[in-house]
């Protein structure tokens, strides 16, 4: 069994798992909100784990028996029989073996959050503006696509469409480990719509992606907090122009400031706004974390220099580039319109390698 060592480990890991599904139904452990849903999030990943680790086992298992019986039975058939078994678990091994490994590399506990989304217009003038608000449209369907729930918080307009800036909440399952290979300086290469020559321009936005802190990740005390209200502007109907519905939060120790003026109602406003407060204060402390491995897996986007020139879409050619991996797709209208899978799967496969190599399981 020497060749099968993986197995060593399914036996600490099942005991873990049992430790963790007796803790989560443990009163004290749910009235400790915090310690409650990290062992939850553990519970989780212990079960995916553990599923998985039985399929190797059972493969195993079944390579074991059919030596036994090329080794004990006589009749033909029945060896015949042994033979495909053990050829058919023998090809599936490897792979089961890969995806143990990938899921015993520690995961990144910010991936399962929900996360802040953040577009920025750069450079270009009016057309980065139009080019950020084709971003937005981009995660929008891709949220969509994924049945995740995306909510404006804050929006100023370009003065020829899009957005100068628009940040918006994205809630679902798992969407920060997804998003955060968004992360960075998206590149636009076509004629502006403000162009009558008709030269190719290059334009850019930066995009940020944030896992939301949850209330017990960070203690904001009142009064390190100054709140303003004002009249909120833009789309929304005469009232929204009209109270003083909107938020502006400063930190004052640190000078964050946040805004949310996407509801009428100023409650509304302010507990979304002291979300993304928190979120932002408690991504100060996550950067550093995001320093520190950015250096050994250049694939994430989530590493620490968000300034990184990331993708380009150009336009005359059809083409998006992804310059992390040096993939090129020739489906520009696909991809703008939301289908960004391909991409995203590919930084996966590229960091999980990363990972593996790392941790040398």
């Amino acid at each position: 069994m020497a060749e099968y060592a993986l197995l060593e480990k399914f036996e600490s890991i099942k005991h873990r798992f049992s430790e963790v599904e007796q803790q989560i139904t443990d009163p004290e452990v749910i009235a400790d909100m915090q310690r409650y849903v990290k062992l939850n999030q553990e519970y989780k990943h212990l079960q995916k784990l553990v599923a998985k680790f039985q399929e190797y086992k059972n493969l195993v298992d079944n390579i074991l028996t059919g030596k036994e019986m090329l080794a004990e039975e006589s009749d033909e058939e029945m060896r015949e029989m042994a033979r495909e078994e053990i050829e058919e678990s023998e090809k599936r091994i490897p792979e089961i073996e890969k995806e143990v490994k990938l899921l015993l590399v520690p995961a990144d506990p910010e991936d399962a959050k929900n996360a802040i989304l953040e577009i920025r217009a750069g450079t270009g003038g009016d057309e980065a503006s139009i080019f950020a608000g084709d971003l937005f449209r981009m995660y929008s369907k891709f949220c969509e696509q994924k049945g995740w729930r995306l909510e404006v918080t804050n929006a100023n307009e370009g003065t020829a469409g899009g957005f100068k800036e628009i940040v918006a909440n994205i809630t679902g399952e798992g969407v920060y480990g997804v998003m955060k290979y968004e992360s960075g300086v998206h590149r636009v290469q076509r004629v502006p719509q403000t162009e009558t020559q008709g030269r190719v321009h290059t334009s850019a936005a930066t995009v940020a992606v944030l896992p939301e802190a949850d209330e017990f990740d960070v203690e904001l005390r009142t009064e390190d907090i100054r709140r303003d209200e004002y009249c909120s502007s833009g789309p929304g109907g005469q009232s929204v122009n009209t109270t003083y519905s909107a938020i502006r939060l400063t930190h004052i120790p640190t000078g964050i400031v946040v805004t949310c003026q996407d509801q009428k109602s100023k409650l509304k406003n302010l507990d979304k706004a002291m979300a993304e407060l928190r979120t932002r204060l408690y991504n100060m402390e996550y950067q550093k974390y995001i320093d520190e491995i950015s250096s050994k897996r250049k694939t994430m986007v989530s590493t620490g220099d968000r300034s990184a020139k990331i993708r380009t879409y150009n336009w005359p050619q059809g083409r998006v580039t992804d310059h992390r991996i040096n993939l090129t797709l020739y489906n520009l209208q696909a991809i703008i319109g939301g289908e960004i899978d391909e991409i995203i799967d590919k930084l996966m496969i590229e960091e999980n390698a990363a990972k593996l190599k790392e941790a040398e399981i």
